[in-house]
Parts: structure tokens; C-alpha cells; sequence
């Protein structure tokens, strides 16, 4: 037998041992710092090292779970899936730590997402179904790079924004707002009004679909010519 026979025979062999595991490890590190070099193109703090890290975890973690009833077959509870269950659930920490809420905006789901996908590409691969891994790390780059671009175009001009106006009076009509809206071709999603009656003010939210190129210095200043406006200011989500 050759030294490729060996190495080929050790890698597709259902047993684990150590040409094979090596293999794996390699592989799943590969996968994982592919995806990860997507997100941190994106800015995200998750990268190749996190994301390669995760991958040959899940690995190590499938390989534990056949080896151990594969050598100690006296073991009664010798359950090849109990240690990768447990994969599933320790990578929802890791998604959830990936995720940041900032004054409302939630970022970083995609890249949980991903966290989770490359934890189970990385189990895969332990068990030896490369093909699979292969292809389905190739999948979440085409839903992280293609689809992106898709969805930016077919969602252009319909970003969901807050227009947060603050007024010295109490408004009981929103319409000459509905009119600059509509005049600036945004459409107005819902609104919530807060009324401050002691000191006469008026805190109005609008939920509105705007343009990537809306001109929202001329927007603001027209908002401002209808009702004494103490501010104005726009969030990407409302806190409610």
C-alpha cells in the first residue's frame, strides 16, 4: 500500500484515527476561515480566527463523540451524539454575544447566523461528509455576498427609519406632515404621539420608508417652517 492508499483509506474511513482527524481539523479550519473573512470584509468582530476556531471546535467535538464508543465499547452510555448535542447549544452563547443592541438597532444576526451554520459545517466534517461542507460553506457565501446585493436592490428606497420631531405645541393634525412626505416620495409606515400638555410640547414618531438619496436637511427644514420645532432627529428603530 502506498503512502496516498494510506492517507486516502484514513481520510473516507468511518473510524476515527489520527491521518483522518488531521484531515478533518484542517478542513474545518479552511471552511471556517472562508466565511469568516466574509464578515470581517463587513466589520464585524467576529472574523477568520473566531470563525475557524468554532469550525474545528464542532469537529473535535464530532470526533470526540465517535471516538469515545468506538474505544470504550464496556461503556453503557457510550451515545455517539450526546457530546455534539451539546455543540448546539454552547454556539448559542457565542451567536448571542455576536449580537449588539444599541439604542434600539439590533446588529450582528447574520453573523450569529453564521456562527451557528459553520458550528454544524464543522460537526460535518467530522463526520467525514466533506462534499456537504464543501458545498454548504459555498452556500452561506452566496447568501452573504449575492443575496446581499439582491436584497440592497430590491429593497432600495425602502429603509425603515424614525423621524423623531419635537414641537413647543400641541399637534392634533398631522397632515401638513403627511403632505412634505408624500412631496418627498416616503411613505409613512405608522406614528406615535406623545403629549406633554403641562409644558405644551408634542413628541411625534414617524415610521417611514425612505430613499438611500432622500435629502433629509431639505426634509428636516420643511418639517421645521410647520409648527414651532424644538428638534429633529432620525433613528434607524423606535424603543418602545
Amino acid at each position: 500500500m502506498t503512502v496516498i492508499e494510506y492517507i486516502y483509506q484514513s481520510v473516507n474511513s468511518i473510524e476515527v484515527n489520527t491521518v483522518g482527524s488531521i484531515y478533518k481539523l484542517i478542513l474545518s479550519m479552511l471552511l471556517g476561515a472562508i466565511v469568516g473573512y466574509e464578515r470581517k470584509r463587513k466589520g464585524q468582530t467576529a472574523g477568520v480566527r473566531t470563525f475557524s476556531l468554532i469550525s474545528m471546535g464542532a469537529t473535535l467535538a464530532m470526533l470526540l463523540s465517535i471516538y469515545v464508543p468506538q474505544e470504550y465499547m464496556s461503556l453503557k452510555n457510550g451515545d455517539p451524539g450526546r457530546i455534539a448535542a451539546q455543540v448546539i447549544t454552547g454556539i448559542g452563547f457565542l451567536g448571542a454575544g455576536a449580537i449588539i443592541q444599541m439604542k434600539g438597532s439590533v446588529r450582528g444576526l447574520t453573523t450569529a447566523a453564521g456562527i451557528w451554520m459553520v458550528a454544524i459545517i464543522g460537526m460535518a466534517v467530522g463526520l467525514g461528509m466533506y462534499w456537504l461542507s464543501v458545498v454548504a460553506s459555498g452556500l452561506i457565501l452566496f447568501i452573504l455576498v449575492l443575496l446581499e446585493r439582491i436584497e440592497q436592490r430590491v429593497s432600495r428606497g425602502s429603509e425603515s427609519r424614525i423621524i423623531r420631531i419635537r414641537t413647543a405645541d400641541i399637534i392634533h393634525d398631522i397632515s401638513d406632515y403627511r403632505k412634505v412626505l408624500h412631496a418627498h416620495k416616503i411613505h409613512l409606515s405608522n406614528f406615535y404621539v406623545d403629549y406633554d400638555f403641562e409644558s405644551s410640547e408634542t413628541s411625534l414618531n414617524l415610521v417611514v420608508l425612505v430613499r438611500e438619496t432622500t435629502n433629509y436637511i431639505h426634509l428636516f427644514s420643511q418639517f421645521a417652517k410647520l409648527h414651532p420645532t424644538k428638534s429633529i432627529t432620525l433613528a434607524n428603530q423606535l424603543s418602545i
